[in-house]
């Protein structure tokens, strides 16, 4: 390879090594979604310094489910918590020859504190506004007031910088597995919300945007589809491993028969740490399976089927949701037992939806459990087909990670007499006209 070759195939591979950093977290479903981490100061005294910390999810379907958001970051000097208001730190630290406010001690001196949200019940007077749900933050398509959470605190012996503002933390992270956050940032500040009808001037506010990837996620998919039609036998199965073999070092533990010992072994500890999830032996091994199912065919209407199955005997699902893209979903007439949101992030196209369960009746997916609903459609005569897989979906994410589909080529297909349902209303008149001068001919003769 000559020289200058060499040169540009070097760069080309630089070039598309620093654009995946960028693309990695990019997510076509929901590309402006984001969790935003504001720091408001509505004061700043010459000892101590209070600060609002508001956590905004604006992703349109993934949620932080418990154990809940643990924000951590590193302090530039030797701040410590005075003290804390509607959050608490996992650790105090070495609080030696410091006091917090009234010669109390610190509520923390580590130099990466780690942040919780308080859980539900909390007593009164360590409360905020949008605490205490065990750091759980909902989408907010789902409920958009429970997507954020807050708490406040007081530090003191902070540092400053060369104009004498305070000097920002640095390696930011919100701990939950997927996410990573940027450097804070100055922003222009605006007001904070005190309640429902008062808001007070912030001096400065500093951000932190924290995006999310799968990637980063987990090794391998936690999610497949199957498939199966009215018109057609075959069932498409999830193809094999798609959650990873039984030798893959990610793979679940996997139950089959009656090995009680590894559930209780999973089972979670005193702690409150999420179990480890166990499911059940499976060729695909995978925790969630999504079926579609085309049920049947009307005149105008066509029938889907989907059921969501948990093969985690541990584990459960709370505030699940399924995002479906499919192109007819712009004309889905009736659903059951789920609710549903279209995803409309680019202009006018309608062929993305989210679905999620109904309160106090199946919005947990139980472990070792399943959630099912039917969807009506009103036919397009001028897309509608069921050759071509085009009866499938395109794309379906559970709870933000997106499932594994089988192969094009293994989907159910039409019987080699069936008619097309997709016939233009052109064809349709040419094959009358063709019927009539047949008849036309024979009476002739």
């Amino acid at each position: 390879m000559r020289p200058m070759a060499m040169e540009q195939f070097v760069l080309f591979i630089f070039m598309c090594c620093l654009s995946s950093r960028f693309v990695d977290a990019y997510d076509p479903v929901d590309p402006n979604g984001n969790i935003t981490i504001n720091w408001d100061f509505p004061s700043i005294e010459p000892n101590v310094y209070a600060v609002k910390v508001s956590i905004h999810n604006y992703q349109l379907y993934r949620h932080i489910e418990r154990p809940g958001w643990r924000l951590s970051w590193v302090w530039a000097g030797h701040e410590f918590i005075s003290t804390v208001i509607g959050a608490e730190t996992t650790e105090q630290g070495n609080c030696t020859g410091r006091h917090g406010a009234n010669g109390a001690p610190p509520h923390c001196c580590e130099k990466q504190p780690v942040m919780m949200d308080l859980l539900p019940g909390a007593p009164y007077n360590r409360q905020s506004a949008n605490c205490c749900r065990g750091g759980v933050l909902s989408s907010v398509t789902q409920n958009n007031r429970t997507a954020t959470s807050q708490f406040e605190m007081y530090i003191a012996n902070f540092a400053l910088d060369e104009h004498g503002d305070p000097k920002m933390p640095t390696t930011f992270s919100i701990g939950v597995p997927g996410y990573t956050c940027s450097n804070a940032t100055n922003v222009p500040a605006t007001r904070s919300k005190v309640d429902e009808q008062r808001h007070v001037q912030v001096l400065r506010t500093w951000q932190i945007i924290c995006s999310y990837s799968q990637f980063r996620d987990a090794p391998s998919p936690s999610c497949c589809v199957s498939l199966t039609t009215f018109y057609n036998s075959t069932i498409v199965g999830c193809p094999r491993d798609s959650c990873g073999g039984a030798n893959s070092p990610s793979a679940h533990q996997c139950l089959s028969g009656g090995e009680q010992s590894k559930v209780l072994a999973a089972l979670p500890d005193a702690d409150g740490a999420p179990p480890v999830p166990v499911i059940r032996c499976t060729e695909h091994m995978c925790p969630i399976r999504v079926h579609w199912h085309v049920k049947q065919s009307y005149r105008g209407y066509w029938r889907v089927k989907v059921a969501v199955t948990n093969y985690d005997v541990v584990s459960n699902y709370t505030d699940w949701n399924l995002v479906v893209q499919h192109p007819n979903l712009r004309s889905l007439t009736q659903l059951f037992s789920f609710n549903y949101q279209p995803l409309i992030q680019y202009g006018t196209i309608n062929d993305t939806g989210m679905f999620w369960g109904i309160k106090n009746y199946n919005e947990m997916l139980l472990g070792d459990g399943n959630v099912q609903t039917e969807m009506i459609l009103e036919k397009d005569p001028s897309d509608f087909t069921f050759s071509g897989g085009w009866a499938f979906p395109r794309r379906v994410y559970f709870n933000g990670h997106e499932c594994v589909m089988p192969p094009p080529d293994q989907y159910p297909s039409l019987p080699n007499a069936a008619w097309d349902v997709r016939v233009s209303a052109v064809q349709r008149w040419l094959v009358a006209g063709s019927c009539l001068l047949s008849l036309s001919m024979l009476f002739l003769v």
